[in-house]
């Protein structure tokens, strides 16, 4: 998109616009989101960038009216698999705070020089700037929705000084720490409690429509209990994190979604809250998918009576190959029945002291208490505990010893093909499984899941396909959106869920 066409759009919706996702105003020096309410400038003193970060490195300050910073994350990093792409996915979940450019640059396989420049040609701005204005982003949040104080606020935001701290808000807002806290007042404090570093509740950004509801049942009904429990309002679950273990509750409705985070670690904080914008899909553009599926005659009533379905993400690789393998080819019921009898064999306890520690409800007695096992455990006793065929057991090992060895590790930097390709390669492991699992790790948002009986009946329901051909010619046409179509199918397949 070149600039008479970004310049002659004006006011845009907040979904970021390929290329042209930030305006910057060369006076008084600030940059905006698209959809900023102030008047439009003169075309003498606009100038475009791709990434906030880009704007920063130029020597722009975030708008004080439209806050880009408040944004949610762009769905382009989902719809898009090169190097930039998966770069910015680790980078929103806070990789170069744990292990620097250098092994962000060794965990996608290519140099740290060769890194910085396909960011900077992409992006405009290179890894160490794009995780800078990640970490700008995060410590918002915290200054404007907690009470911690701004030493705590900029350790578990990533930096590593306080001064790195204070230096990078004056830069990016053009006011200290204080002041920023200060303008937010208390409008956009979530709870009038005393939050305490490791223990917080935040406002999760995102677009809507958002399907929540529907959501959090899918959650629900394949819960393990000990170890997650929802309803059609809220998900509880304990997780491993780089640092120790957490807590994680997400609750609320479309319009104000919430997470309530206990961690052993604060510096955990970044990672937790990219796994947990990922598990609720919370950066998709829902109008985009929505406009999309809605062309599509057999789905347009389907989809404008839920608008906004996200695809439903996993935590863990082991856990959702388990998952996946266990319920293949039985209903919702029995997979998370023979599901739990697994986890609950092999689970890990959290401690009592992690468990009381904070203010959030539950414990011991009342949900989350236990860790789902690890590779290691599912690798060495799967073929004992998995119960039914001893395939399945034979499966599940050989997966979960592949991720604990090393040589299958699936994560943002991953693209789907070759995600599919490593599943494919280990035995037991079909399309199917391989789908279902970049589906839910990768949030890949154009896969629609081969060989699936519910996706089919889901069609036949609707009118869409008869045949599994036949549908999978019908779905090619709402490319890159077939994710999306999957969840409308599966819900209509029988009025249940029907996959695991």
């Amino acid at each position: 998109m070149d600039f008479d066409t970004r310049y002659a759009a004006g006011p845009l919706p907040d979904r970021p616009v390929a290329r042209g996702e930030i305006h910057a105003l060369r006076h008084p020096g600030i940059y905006c989101r698209p959809s900023c309410p102030a008047r439009t400038p003169a075309r003498r003193n606009v100038e475009f960038f791709p990434t906030s970060a880009a704007a920063q490195a130029a020597g722009y300050r975030a708008c004080r009216r439209c806050l880009p910073e408040a944004l949610p994350g762009s769905p382009e990093w989902d719809l898009r698999e090169d190097l930039a792409a998966r770069a910015m996915r680790l980078i929103t979940q806070g990789m170069v705070d744990r292990v620097g450019v250098a092994g962000l640059a060794a965990h996608l396989g290519h140099s740290t020089r060769h890194l910085t420049r396909i960011l900077t040609a992409e992006l405009g701005a290179g890894p160490l700037a794009l995780a800078r204005a990640h970490r700008a982003h995060t410590a918002r949040q915290l200054l404007c929705s907690t009470d911690l104080s701004a030493s705590d606020i900029a350790f578990s935001a990533g930096f590593t000084s306080i001064r790195q701290f204070n230096d990078t808000i004056r830069a990016v807002f053009d006011l200290t720490p204080t002041q920023v806290r200060a303008r937010a007042g208390r409008r956009e404090l979530v709870e009038e409690v005393e939050q305490v570093p490791g223990n917080l509740t935040l406002r999760l950004a995102h677009r809507t429509p958002l399907d929540a509801t529907g959501l959090f049942a899918w959650f629900a009904t394949r819960a393990v209990p000990g170890i997650e429990e929802a309803d059609t309002s809220h998900l509880r679950r304990s997780l491993r994190t780089a640092h120790g273990v957490a807590l994680v509750d997400v609750s609320g409705a479309a319009g104000d979604l919430r997470a309530h985070l206990r961690l052993q670690d604060p510096a955990d904080l970044p990672e937790v809250l990219g796994r947990v914008r990922r598990l609720c899909d919370l950066d998709a553009d829902p109008e985009a998918v929505d406009e999309a599926l809605a062309g599509e005659p057999a789905v347009t009533g389907q989809v404008r009576a839920t608008p906004g379905v996200r695809i439903p993400g996993e935590f863990d690789l082991a856990e959702c190959l388990t998952r996946a393998v266990i319920g293949q080819q039985v209903s919702v019921a029995v997979g998370s029945r023979d599901l739990a009898q697994v986890a609950l064999t092999l689970a890990e306890p959290l401690s009592d002291s992690f468990l009381a520690g904070g203010h959030t409800e539950g414990g011991a007695a009342h949900g989350p208490h236990l860790l789902f096992p690890t590779a290691e455990a599912l690798a060495e006793h799967a073929t004992e505990v998995v119960p039914g065929p001893r395939r399945r057991g034979e499966t599940i090992a050989g997966a979960c010893r592949a991720i604990a060895e090393g040589s299958l590790s699936i994560d943002a930097s991953w693209t789907r093909s070759d995600a599919v390709d490593a599943l494919c390669a280990l035995p037991g492991i079909g399309p199917w499984t391989a789908d279902y699992v970049t589906l839910r790790i990768l949030g890949a948002p154009d896969v629609l899941v081969r060989g699936d009986a519910a996706l089919l009946r889901g069609a036949r329901h609707l009118g869409l396909a008869g045949q599994r051909r036949e549908l999978e010619e019908r779905a090619r046409g709402l490319a890159p959106w077939r994710s999306y179509l999957g969840m409308h199918l599966w819900r209509a397949s029988t009025g249940k869920e029907s996959r695991p």
